[in-house]
């Protein structure tokens, strides 16, 4: 009853304004884009585990590392600038310094992402100009045009928006983020961007950052995939003065609590809108020794491209899931495994069960996909979530360069 859904973009929490302009990175469409808190804020954020992180990773690391703090977020698609050595390097410094002159800011409470093509340099006198045009406002449409900003293969934009009562105050927590192809996160995954007018400091903030992170955006998965880009960053600029927010206040469950439902909600956005797809797939593990079996079971599921086009052709093959369960390199006997795709029950006791495969059929017409498995091997659960794997998948990626 603490928590409600509002209709809202990254603009929402208090302090915080947004922008995305046409700079000339894309052809026709907005490709830069801008989050501005009015304060430092503090902040949190998870990276990549590509062994080649894209130039932008390292100069924001060091931004944060800098102060733990910061005031604005500088986002570009269209170039990865990922594998571009120094010249890229360089390219990221000025980059954030461009940004940080015209908001006149320090360049360490500026930091910076990208996301496109790798091995390709930037154009920087087009990214010049497009930071000249960058304002900021605080309206919902100011919000969609930064999620416009910093799509690539995504059809659509990406935002959540919910309000905690903390203190008895409002507070709000928002999201926005992109991510169609290369979707397979490590501790992070695409680019996600979390603004909040909360009172917590960065290193309360990281902790729940990765705690959340583990059970949204790191349990999904559209092709196999880590890019050199992940990244996902949190700020909260304190507008809303409250108590600070520990694992002590009283109503910290509640902030935890809505803060998740910001990130499930975009991981699963995500997820719908892997390249090419027509359903979202949601895996339950239930009934698993510990989480950490559950969520490995649940990821292999769905992260299974036999799985992945067998909702695509809508047939209920369940032994592509055991098979999934096998390969997931967790040890045990698992002899009393349930299996149910969309409420249709597959297989039972781990034993097969004469079902309907017409009324299997029309289940798996529908938009979401739940499949759901029992282990019988204890009371803990875990979810991942991904998509159906079509031909559009494999067009989109033989001509992404094109």
């Amino acid at each position: 009853m603490n928590i409600k859904k509002v209709n809202g973009t990254i603009t929402c929490p208090n302090g915080f304004y947004a922008s995305g302009v046409h700079a000339g990175l894309r052809y026709k469409r907005k490709d830069l884009g801008l989050i501005y808190s009015d304060r430092p804020a503090s902040v949190a954020a998870v990276y990549t585990q590509n062994l080649f992180p894209a130039a932008p990773i390292g100069i924001t690391r060091k931004s944060i590392e800098y102060s733990n703090t910061l005031q604005a977020v500088l986002v570009n698609s269209g170039c990865a600038n990922a594998c571009t050595g120094k010249k890229g390097e360089d390219d990221a410094y000025l980059m954030r310094s461009w940004c940080a002159e015209h908001l006149d800011l320090p360049d360490h409470l500026v930091a910076i992402a990208s996301t496109g093509v790798i091995g390709e340099y930037l154009k920087m006198d087009r990214l010049k100009n497009g930071i000249n045009q960058l304002t900021l406002g605080n309206t919902i449409e100011d919000g969609v045009d930064f999620g416009n900003a910093i799509l690539t293969t995504d059809t659509v934009i990406k935002s959540s928006c919910y309000e905690v009562l903390i203190n008895g105050k409002i507070v709000t927590i928002a999201g926005s983020a992109k991510g169609s192809g290369m979707i397979h996160p490590n501790m992070a995954t695409m680019l996600g961007f979390v603004t909040t007018d909360a009172t917590i400091s960065s290193n309360h903030l990281q902790t729940l950052l990765k705690t959340v992170t583990d059970k949204t955006f790191n349990q999904i998965t559209v092709d196999g995939d880590t890019s050199t880009n992940d990244m996902v960053l949190v700020m909260a600029n304190g507008s809303v003065e409250h108590e600070e927010l520990t694992e002590n206040h009283p109503d910290w469950p509640n902030f935890t609590a809505a803060f998740q439902l910001v990130c499930e909600e975009l991981a699963k956005k995500i997820a719908r809108d892997g390249e090419g797809a027509t359903k979202l797939i949601e895996v339950n593990v239930n009934g698993a020794s510990n989480h950490s079996i559950a969520n490995q079971i649940a990821k292999t599921i769905v992260g299974s491209n036999l799985v992945k086009t067998a909702v695509y052709g809508e047939d209920a093959n369940w032994g592509r899931i055991i098979g999934a369960i096998g390969y997931s390199g967790i040890k045990g006997e698992f002899n009393q495994i349930d299996i149910s795709i969309n409420g249709v029950t597959v297989l039972f006791g781990s034993k097969p069960v004469d079902f309907d495969e017409e009324e299997a059929k029309t289940a798996l017409k529908n938009e979401i996909i739940y499949i759901d498995v029992h282990l019988h091997a204890g009371d803990a659960c875990g979810t991942a979530w991904g998509c159906d794997l079509t031909y559009d998948y494999v067009k989109i990626n033989a001509s992404y360069r094109t």
